[in-house]
């Protein structure tokens, strides 16, 4: 189980970044704290060791980011997983054959394959339901449901959950209220301030900002759960290596900088793009024209660099992503640099066709990841690739 330091809480969001979860290593006095690549530890005696016996257990490095990520998001105990996917698989371990749970329907293609395909095998059940109200979430809340599950702002739509809604819901039916902050970052959203019991990321994304390690994060305020968490992690084993930690924590060190070009960047094309004609549709809930711009500035402090757009039919779709030369066609986000993707093609495969189209998410929809390069080399690639 890995707490953070009090000390840590009492710091800006900027300082926490830099310094939550860490001091200057003992032996050398390093700055930066170094990759503990081992699999053991040596004990002094029999049953006597410095807190460490076994690195699927624990890793000082691993345990830097966790206390680090524990403190930026708010929570008092950090897991990391080997992946989003890993961290999801956690939480959801929580839960015991016959329980229920209700969940966002425009969640990550890999979040609802799952569920839908893997853990409703092992006795769970899962509906899929439109968040952006309470009347769905409530309709599909039965005597079996234990967990709410959202994403906001979700993947690919841009669409946002109520987050003080949905969390006095869950409060109110005893339900464990689990919100996926990847899209936002503790830089911009803050789910325990408004009821989340558990929040979670892809490290992957933008908390390492880099492209260059693949891992989850899953954070606690209660320790009850932190101790089933615990658990899991221990007994199960997804745990990253520490090379991918280190990565991760030095991702998180500029995390409040890089958050601040990504927004601004996100607005700026957002803006530009709604005033295309050659665009159907822009997705950006920092545009007022978006259908929850209000609820976003009342629940996040900034936007990010997460866009998408309607083209209208998947030969526009294709001709676009394939024209960008800054922005590179490939799965993921959250990097510095500008990606773009095809959701129905890529991310969101494994959802259902005619579930695709029930929430809006067509074939022409394409999906930005916008990095910090100069925004306006940015525009022009996206106003040549759009022909």
């Amino acid at each position: 189980m890995t707490r953070t330091a009090d000390r840590d809480s009492a710091y800006g969001l900027a300082t926490r970044a830099v310094h939550a979860g860490q001091e200057p290593e003992p032996l050398s006095g390093a700055v930066t704290l170094p990759i503990f690549q081992t699999s053991t530890y040596v004990q002094e005696a029999l049953g006597q060791h410095k807190g460490y016996d076994y690195a699927r257990t624990v890793n000082p490095t691993r345990q830097a980011l966790e206390r680090n990520v524990a403190a930026l998001e708010g929570g008092t105990h950090g897991f990391a997983f080997s992946s989003g996917m890993g961290a999801i698989h956690g939480v959801l371990m929580l839960l015991s054959a016959g329980d229920h749970v209700v969940c966002g329907e425009n969640v990550y293609g890999g979040t609802h394959r799952l569920m839908d395909k893997i853990l409703s095998r092992q006795g769970l059940s899962f509906s899929f339901v439109d968040t952006r109200g309470s009347d769905p979430v409530l309709k599909a809340v039965s005597p079996k449901t234990k967990m709410l599950f959202v994403e906001t702002p979700t993947n690919p739509l841009m669409r946002l959950a109520d987050l003080r809604a949905l969390g006095e819901i869950a409060r109110a039916r005893g339900l464990l209220f689990v919100v996926d902050n990847t899209f936002a970052t503790p830089v911009f959203q803050r789910p325990f301030e408004y009821g989340a019991d558990i929040v979670l990321h892809s490290t992957t994304k933008y908390l390492n900002g880099h492209s260059d390690m693949v891992g989850g994060m899953v954070l606690v305020k209660r320790d009850d759960l932190a101790e089933q968490l615990g658990f899991i992690q221990k007994s199960v084993g997804a745990v990253p290596g520490p090379f991918d930690c280190w990565l991760a924590l030095r991702g998180t060190k500029t995390l409040p900088l890089r958050m601040r070009q990504h927004d601004a960047n996100g607005r700026r094309i957002a803006d530009w793009l709604a005033q295309e004609r050659r665009v159907q549709e822009v997705f950006y809930p920092g545009l007022p024209s978006h259908p929850q711009h209000e609820l976003a500035k009342r629940q996040m402090c900034g936007f990010g660099g997460m866009l998408s757009i309607e083209l209208g039919s998947l030969e526009r779709a294709r001709q676009m992503v394939n024209r960008t030369k800054l922005f590179a066609l490939a799965e993921s986000l959250g990097g510095v640099e500008s990606l773009i993707g095809h959701p129905a093609t890529m991310t969101h495969a494994a959802v259902p066709p005619a579930m695709r189209a029930a929430m809006g998410l067509s074939d022409g929809l394409v999906r930005l990841s916008v990095g910090v390069e100069d925004v306006d080399d940015l525009i022009a690639d996206l106003d040549g690739a759009l022909g």
